[in-house]
């Protein structure tokens, strides 16, 4: 581990064919990497063995949300300060952490999400369904949470301290996107959105959420909403 306040986390789930060039790109960086392996078959852990990072391993598939708060768990335990969520597929660029973790370090928010519709460029090099996908979770994200993102399945993010205390992930798979923003707008978090890059590859178009699981996070959320 490095000196710095900063523990970027990487979930992933048998990542191996891409999880090399995503840690050649943050270990540029003089970031605390955690990788959380959730309960990977490809054998993964040998992929990243002689890599500068903390690997922590579930012993099952759990789900990214569930990795996510293994990592954070993690990363409070070890005084961090902010806190990055970075995801293991290649889609985004280490680069853009700089950017992300600034309206945090100059305490102008509690919680950054990054966005790929407010920079032109990054909207061009979007897949036309991935577009209507993401436009229509948007709307569902905002029925749930009262907050209307422009990006709402970003995996790209950072939290202060007062964020990582306040989010608590409880939904173990892709409905941690939602309940995230829930839990800003439930604990009054300051947020910002800072524009990202997203690459798409067909590998990572290939773990994108289709319409009807994005429909069936939303039902699941409200029934659960409802419940509590």
């Amino acid at each position: 581990m490095t000196s710095s306040p900063i523990f970027v986390i990487v979930p992933v789930y048998n990542e191996a064919p891409v999880i090399e060039q995503t840690l050649k790109d943050l270990l540029q960086y003089d970031y605390n990497i955690i990788m959380v392996d959730d309960g990977s078959t490809d054998e993964i852990d040998k992929v990243v063995k002689n890599h500068s990072l903390t690997l922590l391993k579930h012993a099952v598939n759990l789900g990214q949300g569930a990795s996510l708060q293994t990592g954070m768990e993690f990363a409070k335990k070890s005084n961090a300060e902010i806190i990055v969520h970075f995801d293991g597929d290649g889609q985004h660029k280490a680069a853009d952490i700089r950017k992300l973790i600034e309206p945090i370090i100059k305490d102008e928010c509690d919680i950054v999400f990054g966005s790929r519709f407010l920079k032109k460029k990054s909207k061009q090099n979007i897949p036309f369904v991935r577009k209507i996908i993401l436009q229509l979770a948007r709307y569902m994200n905002w029925i749930y949470t009262g907050i209307l993102l422009s990006d709402a399945h970003n995996g790209l993010r950072a939290l202060n301290k007062k964020a990582m205390n306040e989010i608590i992930i409880s939904e173990n798979k892709m409905a941690h996107a939602s309940e995230i923003l829930y839990l800003t707008k439930k604990n009054n978090l300051r947020f910002k959105e800072i524009p990202v890059t997203i690459t798409y590859t067909d590998y990572s178009k290939k773990k994108g959420q289709g319409i009807m699981n994005s429909i069936n996070i939303l039902f699941h959320l409200i029934a659960k909403k409802i419940d509590s």
